[in-house]
């Protein structure tokens, strides 16, 4: 089977997870280019008032040009991981997972990360360990535009539109703001907990 190259998100959406679900053969992209607007700092969850956004500060670097994703280090002196914390504990601490899962995921946002990359990768590590998942170890080792794998690199734009739509499923706040399709994967596992896998699975 061909692998899928896929770029490292901060808890991608949904879309990101299919082929993972699915435990087909994943490459991680690290090679590439950080650029703005993508899940590579952000994530998008469904809070009170509807389509929330968290956004992870970075350390720019001026009119240097562009730098490599994997040099891209967080800018700390934001209390990003508070904030973050506090807002995902806010939107799902009354879904039917998430006093399953909490244990897991508060400790990334309790130590210090200094590169963005590594803490996507640790983010990752932890939903596949709660999906029990496999954690693809598989990394690029130089940036290409043209790939013989089957190319899902562009899921990473947070324009891009997904490939397939998940089903509708019940939401936290869904009888206030409806159904918000393609979220982070973290709004459908806290809300449906272990048949996450089986669905994704079935797309």
């Amino acid at each position: 089977m061909t692998p899928t190259l896929l770029s490292v998100a901060y808890a991608a959406p949904v879309s990101h997870w299919i082929p993972l679900c699915k435990e087909e053969s994943v490459i991680w992209e690290v090679e590439d280019f950080y650029q703005k607007q993508t899940y590579r700092n952000r994530l998008f969850i469904h809070g009170a008032n509807g389509k929330l956004m968290l956004s992870i500060p970075i350390v720019h670097l001026g009119h240097q040009g562009h730098q490599k994703y994997n040099h891209v280090q967080i800018a700390n002196e934001f209390p990003w991981q508070r904030n973050h914390w506090k807002s995902i504990q806010a939107a799902y601490q009354s879904s039917p997972f998430f006093e399953y899962y909490e244990d897991e995921f508060a400790p990334l946002y309790n130590k210090k990360y200094s590169s963005l990359m590594s803490f996507n990768m640790e983010m990752i590590h932890t939903i596949c360990l709660v999906l029990e998942l496999e954690t693809p170890k598989e990394t690029t080792k130089s940036y290409t535009t043209d790939s013989s794998d089957n190319d899902m690199r562009y899921l990473i734009n947070a324009k891009a539109l997904p490939p397939k739509e998940v089903p509708k499923y019940t939401q936290v706040f869904s009888d206030k703001n409806g159904f918000i399709p393609n979220l982070s994967i973290l709004d459908v596992l806290f809300n449906l907990g272990p048949e996450t896998v089986s669905i994704l699975r079935s797309l």
